[in-house]
């Protein structure tokens, strides 16, 4: 079993997952990801950007492949092990916004820290940092069932700064947000990971996304690929053009 380089954060090579209905998700995909870099997963829907961040930060578990965390395998560990390293080291952004109803927004904004032994008082000091910096402070006492959803989906992003992880995986983080909206939101998004030394991995489909990395890898049919043009409306979608990689 050969070990990863040592500047890499994250290493992972020849991934293969089957969905359950037979579909293909990955077909050996390999790739490296620096410390402190964003590197975008581009590509058409469908392409297998979202099961190659689940099976990276360890929400399943590819079928064949190695993936490596800070020069230790991740690929080895079990369910347990592996729920306590998305715990202490990663957090997710899903593309739509998902918070717990009973806790008001600051709670939601400041579970993962507490979940991490963090005092309540020094979480909710940094959710409400991240939730002025996002522009939802004002929404800090009130239930998610309050907030339009694009403040939902801010909250999830401060939910998932907050903690300073070492890897935060974005999955189409600015899907629910207007126009404007997206282009703040990953300006915030971007300047926090730099600044604050976050290695970030974002799937995205949208090419003016795409371009905020600091690299980007493309995917098509579940593989790397040199080229994919990616669409800029809704009514290019799916017209990707590729040559593989070699």
């Amino acid at each position: 079993m050969e070990a990863p380089p040592d500047n890499d954060v994250m290493w992972a090579r020849s991934l293969h997952f089957t969905h359950r209905d037979g579909s293909p998700g990955l077909a050996g995909v390999s790739l490296e990801v620096r410390q402190s870099e964003i590197l975008a997963v581009s590509g058409p829907r469908g392409s297998g950007k979202t099961t190659l961040l689940r099976c990276l930060s360890g929400l399943v578990k590819a079928q064949q492949g190695e993936v490596w965390f800070n020069s230790a395998p991740m690929h080895t560990l079990g369910p347990m092990a592996r729920e306590r390293l998305r715990r202490d080291r990663f957090c997710w952004i899903d593309p739509a916004p998902v918070l717990v109803p009973e806790l008001n927004v600051w709670e939601n904004a400041a579970l993962p820290l507490m979940l991490r032994g963090t005092s309540r008082r020094r979480a909710k000091v940094a959710a409400l940092e991240w939730l002025e910096r996002l522009d939802v402070g004002d929404r800090a006492r009130r239930r998610p069932h309050e907030l339009r959803q694009a403040e939902r989906q801010r909250v999830c992003i401060a939910r998932a700064l907050a903690p300073g992880p070492t890897i935060l995986f974005a999955d189409e983080p600015t899907a629910p947000l207007h126009r404007a909206d997206r282009a703040h939101v990953l300006r915030t998004l971007t300047t926090a990971a730099r600044s604050h030394g976050i290695t970030v991995v974002l799937a995205t489909h949208d090419s003016e996304t795409a371009a905020l990395a600091d690299r980007a890898v493309s995917l098509l049919d579940g593989r790397r690929v040199k080229t994919v043009h990616l669409p800029e409306s809704p009514e290019t979608e799916g017209r990707a053009a590729c040559s593989l990689s070699v």
